[in-house]
């Protein structure tokens, strides 16, 4: 029973972090239109930086922008933060449910770096804090007066960071690291930036002062930058789930190009809302940088793949994949922890082993996704052996 409930808390955690996640992405990338759309017109009241006129609904809206704030406080103001925060929230709590409580196997990688489940928590930790920290003074220092100049050394900052991250932690591991720190910093915009700033300019209206336009100015730049980490961090999210991405060999380098591929896609909408036409050579440079993650995905982890050839033992490659695989992936698994074979799939006998080659050579062969973090010390031999059988066919013989 307790692995049951186990596991229905972890999906109502992930269904809270998609559904939240859903509401934030929804409203941050609605403003950054609407705030691109606004036209300059005779006769906005003062202050007014632009309007724009939507239909939805069946109905007719006239949003107008004040550039700093407007003459008096509302009587009603709507605050948009409770979606950013019920993300990161449930975000940390998925962490600890999945990774931080089963580091063993979603974190370390033995043949990485030898951590305790401790060790790996608290880098991961400290992670998250120092990069949120490092980030927040990039901004604030003279760099962020050109958000050209901020941007490119931001970029070089997340891969750098994910590159050393694979000096720590498993593939699986540095993907979700990347993940958890790119929403703190978007979160932590939010929190620590945005809404303290929004908070300043109310507490000025009502004192009858004038409010300082940087707050604005400072509000807006983190904004932008929430703006275009949004489609790479949905991409962390989603990871996991495909070894081609996350246990690759040049895991850290595909992520830099999904950087790049999530800023020139957000640009092509934030320049069509603007102008009404969007650059199309974002979706060259898109489709490009695909092929670029395809290509490196392609290249196998180690040579263990490239050098697969001889004489094919087929009780030898049972050998290995009961020994090192059939403790989880069996009827009743014998992992603690674990309640029912990973994604349903049961390699006890030749044939079910047989059924799942594909499989087994994404996850063994191409990648190094499983075991997780190589938790049963799968060795490059055997590995060479799966490939030779899969080489040859993979016949059941």
């Amino acid at each position: 029973m307790t692995g049951i409930l186990w596991e229905w808390a972890e999906m109502a955690v992930r269904w809270l972090h998609v559904i939240a996640g859903i509401a934030w992405i929804g409203s941050s990338f609605y403003f950054i239109a609407l705030d691109l759309s606004l036209k300059q017109r005779a006769g906005l009241p003062e202050g007014a930086g632009g309007e724009a006129w939507q239909v939805h609904g069946g109905g007719f809206y006239n949003m107008v922008k004040y550039l700093v704030a407007p003459a008096r406080m509302p009587d009603e103001l709507t605050w948009f933060k409770w979606e950013a925060y019920t993300t990161w929230l449930s975000g940390m709590g998925l962490l600890v449910l999945v990774y931080y409580l089963q580091a063993e196997l979603f974190m370390i990688d033995a043949g990485v770096m030898e951590l305790s489940p401790a060790m790996a928590v608290a880098v991961s930790i400290g992670g998250l804090a120092l990069g949120w920290l490092v980030y927040d003074l990039l901004c604030r220092s003279p760099l962020g007066r050109s958000d050209t100049a901020l941007a490119l050394v931001g970029f070089v900052f997340l891969v750098a960071l994910a590159w050393l991250f694979t000096l720590v932690f498993s593939g699986r591991g540095m993907i979700m690291q990347m993940g958890a720190l790119i929403g703190t910093m978007m979160v932590a915009n939010v929190f620590l930036l945005i809404i303290p700033n929004q908070k300043k300019v109310v507490a000025d209206l009502i004192a009858g002062r004038t409010p300082e336009p940087k707050l604005g100015q400072q509000a807006k730049q983190r904004s932008l930058h929430n703006n275009y980490l949004t489609l790479p961090v949905i991409f962390t999210m989603i990871a996991n789930h495909y070894p081609l991405a996350f246990a690759s060999r040049w895991n850290w380098l595909i992520l830099a190009v999904v950087l790049v591929i999530g800023a020139v896609i957000r640009h092509f909408f934030n320049v069509k809302h603007k102008t009404g036409k969007g650059p199309l050579w974002t979706w060259g440079a898109a489709a490009l940088g695909l092929a670029a993650i395809v290509w490196l995905s392609a290249q196998p982890a180690t040579e263990v793949e490239a050098a697969a050839a001889g004489e094919v033992d087929f009780a030898a490659v049972e050998n290995v994949v009961l020994s090192r695989c059939s403790m989880c992936h069996a009827a009743e698994p014998l992992w603690e922890g674990i309640t029912v074979p990973p994604k349903g799939v049961v390699l006890e006998t030749p044939a079910q082993i047989r059924a799942h080659a594909r499989a087994i050579r994404m996850q063994a062969v191409v990648t190094h996704a499983m075991p997780p973090g190589n938790i049963t010390f799968i060795e490059e031999e055997e590995r060479r052996v799966l490939a030779a059988w899969l080489a040859a066919g993979a016949p059941a013989w």
